[in-house]
């Protein structure tokens, strides 16, 4: 039987192709970071859900590289803000704490600094939003977390309140737990950071728990009860591709290689 190999070739790339873009949630590397894109909410976000812990415990000085990177966060005027009332907050160790846990304000200061370092090849990083017209309840899918959960990762709201039961990003209904999910690494049974403030009363921010699919709002700066943040970028970030000395050296090698080969089979 004759195989045409153009023609296979050409149907291997068709179908991988249109497998990819029927993906709902595509992981990839940039610059050698974890990445996956959403093709619901045309966002990517990082593949390491719990980011700031990871790079919190290879870099054991990250808190005070991002706040003197970055120094203040800028929102709407309120009670929290360092001065009060000033639209500004500046930033100090009680911004963060242990394991990637951070107010509000840390966890802005954390997606700024991603711009400034321009992570995986994005410098438009931000904490994900809670919609056009976000409510106190579950099943909302129309903000960029609620996307995730419900639409991209399946997931179901609970029927009773309480542990157990088929729910939560692990489907296990279970609160402070870690692990895979998706194609997401470290993420966390727990609630997560938007950057959408609340309109009537700007002290507070809207979070969505990952433990059940439930939007809720919560103050922006109380240090004894801090939750994740979890990067986004607008569009699907561009791969960034080797760069051209690497590919340079390996040619060389390559090179050297086939000397080599030739010598021993002379």
């Amino acid at each position: 039987m004759h195989i045409n190999l153009p023609f296979l070739a050409a149907g291997l790339v068709l179908s991988l192709t249109t497998t990819n873009a029927e993906a709902v949630l595509t992981p990839y590397t940039s610059a050698g970071q974890s990445l996956v894109y959403s093709s619901v909410s045309d966002v990517t976000w990082t593949g390491d859900a719990n980011l700031l812990g990871a790079m919190e415990a290879s870099s054991p000085n990250l808190v005070s590289t991002i706040i003197n990177a970055i120094g203040s966060v800028t929102d709407t005027s309120n009670a929290y803000d360092i001065p009060a009332n000033s639209g500004s907050h500046a930033l100090s160790t009680a911004d963060f704490g242990a394991n990637g846990r951070v107010n509000w304000f840390g966890a802005q200061a954390f997606v700024s600094y991603l711009n400034t370092i321009i992570y995986a090849g994005s410098n438009q990083w931000a904490l994900p939003t809670a919609g056009a017209n976000p409510q106190l309840s579950y099943n909302q899918t129309d903000n960029q977390f609620g996307q995730l959960y419900y639409n991209e990762l399946n997931k179901l709201a609970p029927s009773y309140p309480g542990y157990g039961g088929p729910f939560g990003i692990f489907g296990d209904g279970r609160w402070g737990t870690a692990g895979p999910a998706g194609p997401f690494s470290n993420a966390q049974s727990s609630a997560y950071w938007s950057v959408t403030e609340v309109a009537p009363n700007p002290s507070l921010a809207w979070i969505f728990f990952t433990y059940d699919g439930y939007l809720d709002r919560y103050f922006k700066n109380d240090e004894n009860l801090q939750f994740f943040a979890w990067a986004v970028s607008p569009g699907q970030v561009s791969a960034v591709p080797i760069p051209e000395a690497v590919w340079l050296m390996g040619s060389g090698l390559l090179g050297l290689l086939s000397l080599k080969r030739r010598g021993h089979a002379g």
